[in-house]
């Protein structure tokens, strides 16, 4: 994989799609840093760089995925997280519905209705965030607005307003590089986000490096943080593979079938997906208490880094890892289309010990992957607890995640590119 990346610049094709890539996250980028007209926003960016957004779940996760947009309260700052909740959303709402698994089914036209729904729920849900956020940073006077400028409600209608014509704008973007580009459009946005702020991070740790009694726990922390990273691409390629063989059958005077083959099953069933998922339900304490100041108490128990933060985020990532795979995979039609083709998993009976066998598989596997996702997730929290140094703790196992499995995805696709052109080469 690594030895085709000197033919990135080589190959015409690979080179325009990367460039086109490059050219739209520059763009994103650049939205970052045009803040909303007719405001102050130092008492935010003295929030961030005090590390006290580390302590928010809410302020936290949207800074860290929309790339320090937050920070500026810029056109951008929602990011494009409500077109990841809204596609999460929508992909469970298609196994759940059977008008929508059967729109799923219709083909490319399907296909396309449904992008359409999540685009929709996507800007309903960022509207829905960005009125929030306008409001908690009001409240808290994270932000004031300019003498003479606007009134309380009308800025938070029209700043929700721009942040999310600034996510349908990323949207956009997005499925232009998915389309035209190489890669995942939404996921290289995220993970340009979450590297653009490893400066900060850096920079953060560097301040408090001010003793030498912090060199220890530095060096843990980046110890913890390199054992994660290798976790996560052992766990993010590791399968089990079930054996299947397929009998022989004689068609006129062919012979079909006879060959062995196997079922890859992964470890990490829903990848990131049951990380999202808990992290966004762990947002709803913190943006209720920005509009009900009541909640506060409810809002501070949660916040990140706490104890019961992390036993409910554990809780939450097992819930949705065995409720995503639930809905996912499904034992009893795997079942039957191995013996539908007349196959069978070599020492199992076919028929119902098929689908009590696979299910015994894929209850272990997800018990396993909900196990590696908790301890990812809280142990870089835990590790800063312990060490003092709280300035990498927004740099979770969430964003080490998500970094390594677009990287692997990215070198994968890049690779295939490259394959793929060599054999073009022989057959011309």
């Amino acid at each position: 994989m690594l030895s085709n990346l000197k033919y990135i610049f080589r190959l015409p094709d690979l080179r325009k799609k990367l460039l086109f890539t490059l050219s739209m996250i520059a763009v994103s980028r650049v939205g970052t840093f045009i803040a909303l007209p007719g405001i102050d926003t130092s008492g935010l960016k003295a929030l961030f760089e005090m590390g006290g957004a580390g302590n928010s779940s809410l302020l936290g996760f949207v800074d860290l995925f929309s790339g320090g947009a937050l920070t500026n309260f810029s056109i951008f700052s929602m990011g494009i997280i409500p077109y990841i909740n809204a596609s999460i959303i929508m992909q469970l709402l298609t196994i759940v519905i059977p008008q929508l698994k059967e729109l799923a089914q219709e083909g490319e036209s399907g296909r396309k209705q449904i992008a359409q729904y999540t685009r929709y729920l996507a800007l309903s849900l960022g509207f829905l965030q960005a009125l929030t956020v306008a409001i908690g940073f009001l409240n808290s006077n994270l932000i004031t607005i300019n003498a003479g400028y606007l009134s309380y409600w009308w800025f938070v209608f029209t700043s929700a307003l721009t942040m999310v014509a600034g996510t349908a704008f990323l949207i956009w973007l997005a499925e232009l590089v998915t389309t035209n580009g190489i890669g995942n459009g939404a996921s290289l946005l995220i993970f340009t986000g979450i590297v653009s702020r490893m400066p900060a991070y850096i920079s953060g740790t560097m301040k408090v490096l001010m003793t030498p009694a912090s060199y220890f726990g530095l060096l843990f922390l980046i110890l913890i943080m390199i054992v994660v990273v290798i976790g996560i691409v052992i766990v993010q390629d590791a399968q089990r593979k079930i054996p299947v063989q397929y009998a022989k059958k004689i068609v006129g005077n062919k012979m079909y079938g006879g060959q062995a083959t196997y079922i890859p099953l992964k470890i990490n069933q829903g990848g990131v997906l049951p990380i999202i998922f808990a992290s966004s339900v762990l947002m709803f304490p913190a943006m209720l208490a920005s509009i009900f100041p009541v909640l506060n108490g409810v809002a501070s128990a949660l916040s990140a880094g706490g104890i019961w933060y992390m036993v409910i985020f554990a809780s939450l990532i097992f819930f949705f890892t065995y409720f995503y795979t639930a809905i996912t995979f499904n034992p009893k039609e795997l079942a039957d289309n191995i013996q539908k083709y007349g196959g069978f998993i070599l020492g199992v009976r076919p028929g119902q010990p098929t689908v009590q066998y696979l299910d015994k598989i894929i209850s272990r596997l997800t018990f396993l992957g909900a196990t590696f996702l908790a301890l990812i997730t809280i142990l870089p929290t835990i590790t800063a607890n312990v060490t003092k140094i709280y300035t990498f703790m927004g740099l979770g196992g969430t964003a080490l995640l998500i970094m390594v499995g677009v990287a692997l995805d990215l070198m994968r696709q890049v690779d295939m590119v490259v394959v793929n052109s060599k054999y073009e080469g022989l057959i011309r």
